[in-house]
């Protein structure tokens, strides 16, 4: 059984920049891709970034791109997503998850967080 926790959430101004982390409990962590996604409110999650068992492949979302950073520290089984030059429209609960799998879609993500509340004012 793996737990993940999410943390690093807050009100941030438009411009500013947020590190949220995820921290893994159990022994899968560190085989297995981590993912961030999010979801507004009113909205579908969405994918927003993903990165491989040891760090080597990474994906973001094209809405993204050049702003946020994903990474792993596999020895504290904690991810990291550095998100700068933050916009209103990023404000959403953002959720880490681990996949068996590198993918950007929910499946097949099998533990999820329970999310922390991101929220840029402009």
């Amino acid at each position: 059984q793996v737990q993940l926790v999410e943390s690093g959430g807050g009100l941030v101004q438009a411009g500013g920049s947020l590190r949220l982390s995820c921290a893994a409990s159990g022994n899968t962590f560190s085989t297995y891709a981590m993912g961030w996604f999010r979801q507004a409110p009113g909205k579908e999650r969405e994918f927003v970034a993903v990165i491989s068992w040891n760090g080597d492949i990474t994906s973001y979302a094209d809405s993204v791109k050049g702003r946020f950073t994903i990474s792993r520290d596999n020895a504290k089984k904690t991810s990291y997503l550095q998100m700068n030059s933050l916009k209103p429209e990023d404000t959403a609960v953002y959720y880490c998850a681990i996949s068996p799998l590198l993918r950007t879609t929910d499946w097949p993500y099998n533990y999820w967080g329970q999310g922390t509340q991101v929220t840029v004012s402009s």
